[in-house]
Parts: C-alpha cells; structure tokens; sequence
C-alpha cells in the first residue's frame, strides 16, 4: 500500500545540521521538507548554501514564521540556536504538530538546571517534563508516544551509548568517570568565529570549556536515569571537550573504575548483548577500528569496551558523526519512531570512506 507522503518543515535550516536534514530527508520515502526558514537568508535559495543539493532542493529560505507553516505542514524539525527554540516548539507544540528539536532548549528536566548552564530564562517550563530525549536506543517507547522530542547534543549521544550498559548493569563506581572526547569543527556550528578560522584551527588541538562545557549536564541526567529512572542528580562526570582539524567526526574515550574485576571478554559480551537488536550500534572488538572515519555520513554509532585489569579501570571508545547520529540522523531516528515509520528509514547508507 502507497504511502502518503508527510510534509515537514525545518526551521533554522542554514546551518551544518539543517543541511543535513535536507540532505537526509530528501531520500526520505515518507516524508517530503516543503517549507525551509533562515531569517538571515530569507530570500535566497537553498542551494546558495548548500551548493551540493543542486537539482536536489529548489527552495528559498523564508523568514521564520511558524503559524503560516504550521497550516501547511504535517510535522516540524527545528534546527534553531539555544535559546532561539523555545517559542516556535511551544507554538509547534499548541498546534499539535510533531516537532523534534535540535537545540538544548528542552533536553534538560529541570528548568534550574537549564537556566544555570545556558545563563537565560525558559519561556516554557511546562514542557520540560512533556518532552522527551531523543535518543532511541533508551527512550524509543516514549519517543513513540511522543509530540515533542528533543534530540541529544553530539557529544552526550557519544558519551552515554558508551557507558549506558556499564550504568544499566551497576558495573562501575559512578564517581570515577571522566569523559575525554574530541568533534571536528562543524560541531562549533557554521556561524563565523576566529577559532574556527583555518589558520588557527588546522595543525592544533584544543581542549575548550574545560570543567563548564553545556553538555555535562546532559550527560549527567541520562546516565542518572539508567540507574534510578528519576531525576535525582547523584552522578557525576568529569567532561573534557576538544576541537580538532577536521570537518566532522567525534571521538569519545570515557574511563571508570569498575566494581569488581572483570575480564575484557566479560565486557565485550554485556556489551554485544545489550546493543543486540540495535540497528545503528556496532560494538567493535579493535580499539583501532573505532575511528569517524568510519562512521563519516552515516546514522552509526561505533563503540569498544576495553578493561584494564592492571588498574581495574574499564575504558569505553565511541565514534559517530557529529551531525548525522550527533544531530540531523538522530532526530530523522526519532521522527520514524514518532510516525510510525520503520525506525531505519532513510538512515541505513553505509559510512563514506576514505
């Protein structure tokens, strides 16, 4: 039986991450993206941008008005700053229309939690507990049954994939963790800024936000969860984010003390076991065989478990893309869960290498 195709928006579409969305969406069999917003751009056409969607994409950018497009579309994807979501996911969310967000505006539980990391007021505190965090492999019941999803930052999906099986199997001391991971520069977005700048970013590697970086918080609660299923902040994560030279791609290495000793193949198992039926988890057994490039545009998570039984330290490594299984392919995951679609659709190409 035919489908008929949905009508999506995306809103805040000039960025690295709406231009993934579009690239993605394009191969989408269910969905269609009629309605694309850019306020700085508003009136050019999409592929001034994103040149390589020519023959692909005939749009213009318009300026962000959400009640005009909320009668014309089906479902809503904003790709909008911090900050800059909360109104239009709030009206997205009174018209009853789908939305997946992309910022940080509601994956946070409490709305101290966010106004302390990202220093400015929620406008919209009742729907923090309505929203849920997207990221399948956890959530994928709730997201099903979900209105407004509020897809994960790069750098928790990385963090938390890595360590959920330890936390769901009471495996580690959870005040020993230390997460050291490492985003190309599309991750710092596609707005202009001297750290991004060639000449100061290429050959260099830099450790930024140290101690502070919005991410921690993220982190923390989900892990929290696993183990208490309630919002009570009892663990705690030490949280190093770097930039390196590259376009796209991250790298995260978490250690931990663990409970008991426990052999590497112990480990590798739990970890075969738990992500069994996970279509975009692949659980590698080589250290050297976790690596972005391996994942470069894909929807795949690549994770190795490693125990070092010398200090009876377990040391976790994951490799996604920043802005597929980080951002755009994430939230694609979470949209099929939401409509009904098959969870894989449009998300299954292998990674791009070399």
């Amino acid at each position: 039986m035919r489908r008929t195709r949905l009508k999506a928006a995306v809103l805040g579409a000039s960025g690295y991450t709406g231009g993934e969305l579009l690239r993605l969406l394009d191969s989408h069999p269910f969905v269609t993206v009629t309605n694309v917003t850019a306020d700085k751009s508003a009136g050019l056409p999409v592929t001034s941008l994103f040149p390589h969607l020519e023959t692909f994409h005939e749009f213009r950018f318009a300026p962000l008005h959400v009640e005009p497009i909320l009668k014309k579309v089906d479902l809503v994807f904003s790709a909008l700053p911090h900050t800059k979501s909360m109104d239009p996911v709030t009206a997205c969310v009174k018209a009853k229309k789908p939305v997946i967000d992309l910022s940080a505006d509601f994956r946070l539980m409490e709305r101290e939690t966010y106004e302390r990391w990202y220093g400015a007021p929620h406008t919209s505190p009742g729907l923090l507990k309505k929203a849920v965090y997207g990221l399948p492999e956890l959530h994928r019941t709730r997201i099903r049954r979900s209105r407004l999803v509020a897809a994960p930052g790069c750098y928790p999906t990385a963090a938390i994939l890595q360590l959920a099986p330890l936390f769901a199997h009471r495996m580690i001391q959870t005040d020993t963790i230390v997460v050291d991971s490492k985003s190309g520069i599309s991750g710092a977005g596609r707005s202009p800024a001297l750290p991004y700048h060639f000449p100061e970013a290429h050959d260099s590697l830099t450790a930024y936000n140290v101690t502070r970086h919005r991410h921690t918080p993220e982190i923390e609660q989900e892990l929290n969860r696993i183990i208490h299923g309630r919002k009570e902040a009892n663990v705690h994560v030490v949280f190093t984010p770097h930039l390196i030279p590259m376009n796209r791609g991250l790298l995260s290495t978490a250690y931990a003390k663990l409970r008991k000793p426990l052999t590497n193949e112990t480990v590798t198992a739990l970890y075969k076991e738990f992500y069994a039926n996970e279509r975009f988890i692949r659980i590698r057994e080589e250290s050297t065989l976790v690596n972005p490039t391996h994942v470069r545009g894909s929807n795949f998570c690549d994770i190795g478990a490693f125990v070092d039984q010398r200090t009876n330290h377990v040391i976790t490594v994951s490799a996604l893309d920043n802005l597929v299984k980080g951002a755009a392919g994430q939230a694609i995951q979470s949209m099929n869960l939401m409509m009904g679609f098959p969870e894989e659709t449009g998300l299954t190409s292998p990674g791009i290498f070399p």
